[in-house]
């Protein structure tokens, strides 16, 4: 199976591929390894014998997107749609309140000029830079279409783009303009944009940078943006106004929504993150009368959560593992996973994988009790979620892409 976009075909961090290995290291089970030019944590997505990825340099001067080999990682197009003309690198000793009225971009010390996932449809690939631009290749390489999206981030782009039907929608949530835009696939040209209030015009911290998904419900399909303030569901094809939620305590959402036992469970929120089980039949704001349960202990800031079967499994920054029965909230298990956590866990091949920064996977058998399977250690740092496509596990560090499979060596 192909992986199209972030968090796998779906959206939602599964995948349905088998024999995949358990363990591995720097000597054991890698297929092959590749050196990727400068800095990024965006994924990877794979089509056919086709892997492409985005990435930066450190100070931002240079946008590229690479196209690698399947079976040997060796490249095949190098491609620099976009140039920034007023990089952050030359202005680092200025405050952030400076830079943003300068309308020049600090990053967080979590965050690249590469971090939004591409998608990959047919004989396109879809990428984006958050304000930098946006852009349609054909899997040849050529630029068929690009455009851009001003607005300014606080911390950087991160919010990666959606694909339905003949639309490619993009969220930005800045601290300037706060909105979701539908365009059409085909020529870049905007045919829906509905924007976001801020809680208050003082607050320039006021952003979103997590990405929407589309579900199916009994009455049609949403749009679930996680955004600072609010959860919101749209039309997708139209982007009529269906559902809100408030979460006024909060702002940079960063995780992305999951769907399952007709729930939409959202996460994050810097300084108060909650986790929502929100029922998406209403109408208007339902704060009060569709969220099912919500938690606030030990709740991701970054990693989105991951819904297997019966339970909903999430990790915090900091560590620390929750299983947490997807339909009530109740706490099934709870345990410290150890290290520093930014990438989204997936379930393949019956197992669940968490990714630390420090570049250490642990692998867990899904189910009511905490059971640790492996943990694998390679040498740089993990950022970016993983992708996974036939019985290979394609794994980025700050420096390499990993292509990890069962009896392999480098």
């Amino acid at each position: 199976m192909d992986w199209p976009q972030f968090r796998g075909p779906g959206g939602q961090g599964h995948s349905s591929a088998k024999d995949l290995a358990i363990t591995w290291s720097e000597t054991a089970n890698i297929k092959w390894k590749r050196a990727i030019e400068g800095t990024g944590w965006s994924s990877p997505v794979i089509q056919n014998n086709q892997i492409w990825l985005t990435s930066a340099s450190e100070k931002g001067k240079s946008l590229v997107v690479i196209c690698l080999d399947r079976a040997t990682g060796r490249q095949r197009h190098h491609i620099s749609p976009f140039s920034v003309a007023t990089p952050v690198g030359a202005q680092a000793r200025k405050s952030a309140l400076e830079l943003y009225l300068a309308g020049i971009v600090r990053l967080h010390p979590k965050n690249s000029y590469a971090s939004p996932t591409p998608i990959i449809e047919g004989n396109r690939v879809f990428v984006h830079f958050g304000p930098y631009g946006t852009a349609c290749l054909g899997t040849n390489g050529k630029v068929i279409w690009k455009t851009r999206l001003p607005h300014k981030t606080y911390y950087g782009p991160s919010s990666s783009p959606v694909l339905i039907d003949d639309l490619l929608i993009v969220q930005c949530h800045g601290t300037d303009v706060r909105f979701v835009t539908a365009l059409d696939k085909n020529t870049g040209e905007a045919r829906w944009t509905r924007t976001h209030e801020a809680r208050s015009s003082k607050r320039t911290s006021d952003n979103s940078e997590s990405t929407p998904l589309v579900i199916q419900t009994a009455s049609g399909r949403q749009l679930i943006c996680n955004v600072a303030g609010h959860v919101l569901a749209y039309e997708p094809l139209t982007g009529k106004s269906l559902w809100s939620v408030r979460q006024l305590e909060n702002y940079a959402q960063v995780p992305r929504p999951v769907f399952g036992h007709n729930l939409v469970f959202t996460a994050g929120g810097y300084f108060s993150p909650v986790v929502f089980a929100i029922r998406p039949d209403g109408a208007g704001d339902i704060t009060e009368s569709h969220v099912v349960w919500s938690v606030r202990k030990a709740v991701p800031n970054n990693p989105s959560p991951l819904l297997v079967r019966d339970e909903l499994y999430m990790v915090s920054d900091k560590g620390i593992a929750s299983c947490l029965d997807a339909r009530t909230g109740t706490l099934r298990w709870r345990e410290r996973l150890g290290g520093n956590f930014s990438a989204s866990p997936i379930f393949a091949d019956g197992r669940i994988y968490f990714f630390s920064e420090e570049g250490v996977t642990t692998v867990l058998a899904p189910g009511r009790h905490f059971r640790k399977l492996a943990s694998n250690k390679l040498d740089g740092r993990i950022m970016a979620s993983p992708a996974i496509s036939g019985t290979a596990i394609y794994l980025r560090t700050d420096h390499y892409l990993y292509c990890i499979a069962r009896s392999a060596s480098p």
